[in-house]
């Protein structure tokens, strides 16, 4: 229904109904059979939170800025939206609260999600998401033998296995990767460990959305028919 942060607004704004009565104190106990009302406000509010769907050029990081960088939702300016039939008008107090669902290093392009709605970052980055995220990799070496069935299946990274990836091979220096997790610089790592190096990733699909046809550092909003 929504997460942990936005219940805890929910609560401090009233709009939580225990038996009838409003409850406005964090933390407050109650029974597990007590019923549980919440406000049309929390809708009406969730209602107005945007998910983003930018692509990302390389040379911006998806989260907090590092040193001499700079962050990617500077991208999201009302100039650089590709503009769909039925889309609310950009304004900035959409850039309230934005925050990535999921990593894409600074070296990386295409599809970042950036959004308000913490249903949508629980399903992307939440312990037990298993949305794919698609990728289009270029690489530069010689593959081990065995390295692609080592792609798919067998590798670890920081002591724990990775869980079955879907890895081909498209030519000599390009891969197609399917994952189900995201580690850090995952991909990068996982291609050393078979003797390849990264010299170009792009993310091209999570779950059932497309970066299709966005340029690089141009973003839109997700459509009310498009889910993850």
């Amino acid at each position: 229904m929504c997460s942990r942060r936005e219940a805890d607004l929910w609560i401090e704004r009233g709009w939580v109904l225990v038996n009838g009565e409003r409850v406005s104190e964090l933390g407050s106990r109650i029974d597990p059979q007590a019923e549980i009302v919440i406000s049309k406000d929390a809708e009406r509010d969730q209602a107005k939170q945007v998910t983003i769907l930018l692509n990302k050029p390389v040379g911006y990081v998806s989260g907090q800025p590092e040193p001499n960088c700079t962050p990617a939702v500077k991208l999201i300016l009302a100039e650089s939206q590709v503009k769909q039939s039925g889309d609310p008008e950009f304004k900035p107090w959409m850039l309230r609260g934005l925050a990535p669902a999921g990593r894409l290093d600074i070296d990386s392009t295409g599809l970042l999600v950036m959004t308000q709605d913490g249903r949508v970052a629980k399903k992307l980055i939440g312990e037990d998401s298993g949305v794919e995220k698609e990728y289009l990799v270029r690489v530069e070496g010689q593959m081990i033998p065995n390295g692609l069935a080592l792609l798919k299946h067998g590798l670890e990274l920081d002591g724990k296995p990775l869980k079955q990836a879907w890895v081909k091979q498209l030519n000599e220096d390009q891969l197609h990767f399917i994952l189900r997790e995201g580690k850090k610089r995952q991909i990068r790592r996982m291609c050393e460990l078979v003797g390849l190096k990264v010299i170009g990733l792009k993310r091209v699909r999570i779950g059932r959305v497309m970066l299709g046809d966005l340029q690089q550092g141009q973003w839109r909003f997700l459509r009310a028919n498009e889910s993850f």
